[in-house]
């Protein structure tokens, strides 16, 4: 099965909450917004069940599921448009975002 680069399947790697909740370590440049940054760092990282996890963690956390790029836009609206995005879209549409 071939995929298109906005998400590479990810093989044989294991996800317990604390690697998941590793995700939140990841730093991000002064001009990237660090919510926004975790999101995709997630996304890009893990199964649409990970990242489902993640975002519990995420808004768990008081993290701003609508925080949002230097174009201005969410990271919803970014991936919309990803055709492997779909179970993503519903996690974060389901968490508020918007």
């Amino acid at each position: 099965m071939a995929l298109k680069k906005d998400k590479q399947k990810v093989l044989g790697e294991f996800f317990d909450d604390e690697r998941i909740k590793s995700f939140f370590e990841y730093e991000s440049s002064d001009t990237e917004n660090a919510d926004f940054h975790l999101l995709e760092k997630a996304y890009r990282g893990m199964i649409a069940e990970n990242f489902g996890t993640f975002v519990g963690f995420f808004v768990e956390a008081g993290k701003d599921i609508n925080a949002k790029n230097q174009y201005n836009s969410t990271f919803l609206q970014t991936i919309k448009d990803h055709k492997q995005a779909e179970e993503y879209i519903a996690i974060l549409e389901k968490a508020g975002a918007q």
